[in-house]
């Protein structure tokens, strides 16, 4: 009997093993057959270039793939971008800088992105950094000294006025099967309040994108781009309308 109850066991602990391996393999995969690339970003954008009723604003834009444009054709129909369209509107100069690359975490944005950010002496900063960081298992200690590192390189070297966004909730339930799905939202809850703390430490703006955005993240649909992970033009859109609203500028 005990032979039988061991052998059970055993046997079920084998397909939980592999179960799990799957679930998190087969996430990776829809990502990567996608073939999605970040949209033709030069970096450097000038809206109302002519502009003479003011001396201009320069926002710059830190972040991952979701900063990147990932998702969508061009640039143009990046959350950014669209940030910086709505800032200008018809009359107001604004220079739009990006800093940001597929992939990066934390220790990316301390480590490289936030210095060339700093040299560009922004007016304006929106940081949206974190969900790498979520599924790359960093721990919530080292993402907490990673992003506080970053917030106090951004307050100390820089006048702008700096707006950290929220991690979202991103891929469905189609994508994120259990028990990843309850795991990643359950780390982006917690990174999520970390950084308003962080934010509220250091009296900067918190922009949160999640609450709004939850709506849309667990059901496939024109929210998200072909690889059901980063949003389409649709989901930037609703990004952009998200963070300009509440955008300290």
């Amino acid at each position: 009997m005990l032979k039988i109850l061991l052998k059970t066991f055993l046997a079920t602990v084998a397909v939980a093993v592999v179960y799990l391996f799957f679930a998190h393999w087969q996430i990776y995969r829809r990502i990567t057959i996608s073939h999605l690339k970040p949209s033709d970003n030069r970096h450097i954008y000038v809206f109302n270039d002519s502009a003479t009723s003011s001396s201009g604003i320069v926002y710059a834009a830190i972040g991952d793939s979701l900063t990147s444009g990932v998702g969508v054709a061009a640039y143009e129909q990046s959350y950014p971008y669209l940030v910086a369209g709505k800032m200008a509107g018809s009359s107001i100069k604004v220079t739009h800088l990006n800093f940001s690359y597929p992939g990066a975490r934390t220790s990316h944005v301390v480590n490289d992105l936030v210095g060339k950010a700093i040299e560009a002496k922004p007016d304006v900063v929106t940081l949206l950094i974190g969900t790498n960081d979520v599924h790359g298992n960093v721990s919530e200690a080292t993402f907490i000294q990673n992003y506080e590192a970053l917030i106090k390189r951004l307050k100390t070297q820089t006048s702008a006025k700096i707006n950290v966004v929220s991690i979202p909730f991103i891929g469905p339930d189609s994508l994120l099967w259990p028990p990843y799905r309850f795991y990643y939202d359950y780390k982006i809850i917690r990174f999520n309040k970390d950084i308003k703390e962080l934010a509220a430490k250091y009296k900067i703006n918190y922009i949160d994108l999640t609450t709004p955005t939850e709506q849309y993240a667990d059901h496939t649909g024109p929210y998200y781009a072909a690889d059901d992970f980063h949003p389409s033009e649709t989901g930037y859109e609703v990004w952009s309308q998200i963070i300009f609203n509440h955008l300290d500028k």
